[in-house]
């Protein structure tokens, strides 16, 4: 990396570090750009770090270490997107349990902070939409707010609705019928515990909202496992091509890097060698970034 770039990512750190960490801040792109700018810790940097807070009470290691896994707080909030909830709060809620799960790691446990730390970001956005469960069920937009409070009013009892009464209270609302339906669903539904009781059965343990409300469709702890991976092997084949020889490294970037991507007749022209000399170097260059790799 370039000194440049090097001075470029450090002034994007700091800014970072000068925010507020526990909210987004009302520019939600600005700041998951400015999360995506801070480098992924080592597993040396990180229990370094972990030592340093635990053993030291070392507030700047601690900084540090919630800095480099804010981004983990952004893929486990967008799992819990499609509730009519703000992205933004749900960062700002798993950015507290972030910073606890941080405060109380112990680097004698054998883990990595980001496994330790996924179950308090998810048990603090998991409160933060269990306040606000019955709100979302609902109404969420002007329209229902006003259908809600109406309806309640113009509703005689507790059954049902008939579809003249539907089609009177539309009509009167300059709604559709279809939409006061919908609502007197959502009034008649009650309130039910996030997590099952101690004494439910089998049947309501199932229905209750912490089975159902993360999409399970992407774990958060696979999703950080494979960015983890996904970083560290980048890293990894930047250094193996990077200690390749220039002309080398320039016929592996040509040939499978670049977005125009140079055939073998293109390089041979390029470098006023033959077609096969070209192959040569490439398949030479390819299996020394494959041993880089494998020792690393």
């Amino acid at each position: 990396m370039s000194k440049k770039k090097v001075k470029e990512q450090e002034k994007k750190g700091t800014a970072l570090t000068e925010m507020d960490l526990t909210s987004p801040g009302g520019d939600l792109q600005a700041y998951i750009n400015a999360v995506h700018s801070i480098g992924i810790l080592t597993p040396e940097e990180e229990k370094k770090l972990a030592e340093d807070l635990y053993y030291r009470n070392d507030l700047d290691a601690a900084r540090k270490l919630v800095l480099a896994h804010l981004r983990f707080v952004i893929y486990i909030a967008k799992t819990y997107s499609g509730y009519g909830l703000s992205e933004a709060d749900l960062i700002q809620e798993g950015n507290v349990g972030l910073m606890k799960a941080v405060r109380k790691f112990n680097p004698e446990a054998g883990v990595r902070v980001v496994s330790y730390a996924v179950h308090w970001i998810k048990a603090e956005i998991h409160e933060y939409v269990l306040k606000n469960w019955k709100i979302v069920k609902v109404a969420t937009t002007k329209a229902q707010r006003k259908l809600f409070f109406n309806l309640r009013s113009k509703k005689k009892g507790l059954d049902w609705l008939t579809d003249q009464e539907i089609d009177s209270i539309s009509k009167d609302l300059k709604v559709k019928p279809s939409e006061v339906r919908e609502m007197e669903k959502r009034l008649s539904g009650s309130d039910i515990s996030f997590d099952p009781l101690a004494d439910s059965d089998d049947d309501e343990a199932v229905y209750s909202p912490s089975h159902y409300l993360q999409d399970e469709a992407s774990n958060p702890e696979d999703i950080v496992e494979k960015e983890m991976m996904k970083e560290e092997n980048t890293t990894s084949l930047h250094k193996a091509i990077n200690e390749l020889d220039d002309r080398s490294r320039d016929i592996l970037q040509d040939r499978w890097l670049a977005d125009e991507k140079l055939t073998l007749h293109d390089l041979a022209e390029k470098y006023h060698i033959s077609a096969e000399r070209v192959r040569q170097i490439e398949k030479n260059a390819m299996k020394k970034v494959k041993q880089s790799l494998a020792s690393s």
